[in-house]
């Protein structure tokens, strides 16, 4: 006797389309849930690594091009009360051996930071989540969603750009050159300590968590209701800005 096969749930018969990894980098401004609810189902990570990394090389290589490091090397030196105690020429010789490994080194850094960033923050967020919030992410969720989150240099690197070619050469602050944070408020004698905690207080600093704060969301929604993601992401800045604010009041 024939039986009548049994429907399948309208969920398992037509499963939801997976977003592009194009398609992912524009709906991570416009669209970000639905993009981290796709991202929760399939990470991905290759695409805004790429292109974080591209944007990361172009700006470094601006950056070694406009700036004089042995001439911003003295400057730094001059406001140390430990370069005070050397001689003209031993600074002049400081100055020359640093300014040719500065230079070496933003273009490392251009290379490696951005995924470093993802690693390390995914990490950190991922163990965050997982402990407070017993959001169960996997390790290749969070790289994900933080991946994704700094595609923010989208938009911050144009600015830089136009900032750092608009300013005559050797002029630019290299450790702050947006006005998009508290410490461009600062006199140039603030305190160090003073610096990077109104440095921490930064415009794509907040639009970085917002979007890993969502995309944690995403990954647990019954566990991460209401603020819950938000206070998390927040609560882990908040650490950091501590302890990175605590090492400059020491050091200072």
């Amino acid at each position: 006797m024939a039986t009548t096969p049994t429907p399948m749930p309208e969920s398992q018969a037509q499963p939801q389309a997976s977003i592009s990894p194009i398609g992912r980098i524009v709906g991570v401004f416009f669209s970000p849930k639905a993009t981290f609810e796709d991202m929760a189902r399939k990470p991905g990570w290759i695409a805004p690594i790429l292109l974080t990394t591209v944007l990361s090389i172009i700006s470094v290589t601006a950056l070694n091009q406009r700036m004089n490091w042995r001439d911003y090397i003295i400057q730094q030196m001059e406001k140390s009360p430990r370069a005070a105690q050397l001689s003209a020429e031993q600074k002049q010789q400081q100055a020359d051996t640093g300014a040719k490994f500065t230079v070496g080194i933003v273009y490392a850094s251009g290379l490696l930071v951005p995924i470093c960033f993802a690693l390390f923050v995914g990490l950190v967020m991922w163990g965050a989540y997982n402990l407070l919030a017993g959001a169960g992410a996997r390790f290749s969720q969070a790289f994900s969603i933080v991946a994704h989150a700094g595609l923010v240099g989208i938009v911050s690197t144009p600015l830089f750009l136009l900032v750092l070619f608009l300013k005559p050469p050797g002029t630019i602050d290299p450790e702050n050159p947006l006005a998009t944070n508290l410490a461009a408020l600062l006199s140039d004698d603030a305190s160090k300590w003073l610096v990077a905690l109104c440095k921490s207080f930064d415009v794509f600093t907040f639009w970085t968590l917002i979007l890993i704060a969502i995309g944690f969301a995403a990954v647990n929604p019954r566990k991460l209701k209401g603020a819950k993601s938000f206070t998390i992401a927040f609560t882990v800045w908040a650490v950091y800005v501590v302890l990175h604010v605590g090492w400059a009041f020491i050091f200072s």
